[in-house]
């Protein structure tokens, strides 16, 4: 069976922004001396660099910009690049109804699961959590000979 859950965890950057080191300015603190010598650095073993943060999947991407059509955030036209077929004309005409539209809390994508459906098809699912109610929306996702990901269908659960 090819049906997967997945919501990756955001990584949050584990270092501060880089300062400015520009010793021309006036009152600028003289550089810092290493506190150790050298050949006790050298000694010690280096580390892997942290490798690069990984891309997020179409999945993730799909779901948080169909949430933002669905629920107001963002104009339908937003996603008319990434849409193909019939799937832009089925977006418009669920956000005209605005179904994932809230008062209160705004909406945030819970959870995604999906299923390959064949070679370069995934059908997706999501649950929209907004304060205390889940919501259901699915998707299917078709990968073009130009290897961009495009949304061919959706649908979200009951009013």
């Amino acid at each position: 069976m090819n049906k997967v859950m997945s919501r990756a965890v955001q990584p949050r950057p584990r270092h501060r922004p880089p300062t400015r080191r520009d010793t021309r300015r006036p009152g600028g603190a003289p550089p810092r001396m290493p506190s150790r010598p050298a050949a006790t650095r050298a000694d010690r073993p280096r580390t892997a660099p942290e490798t690069a943060p990984r891309q997020p999947r179409p999945t993730d991407l799909f779901a948080d910009r169909l949430l933002a059509v669905l629920s107001g955030q963002r104009p339908v036209h937003w996603m008319l690049r990434h849409t193909a077929g019939h799937a832009y004309d089925d977006l418009a005409r669920l956000a005209e109804r605005s179904p994932l539209r809230t008062r209160g809390a705004r909406p945030v994508v819970h959870d995604i699961g999906y299923y390959v459906a064949g070679e370069g098809t995934l059908e997706v699912f999501a649950r929209i959590a907004t304060g205390e109610r889940l919501r259901a929306m699915a998707f299917r996702l078709e990968r073009g000979r130009d290897l961009r990901w495009r949304c061919t269908a959706v649908e979200t659960g009951p009013a």
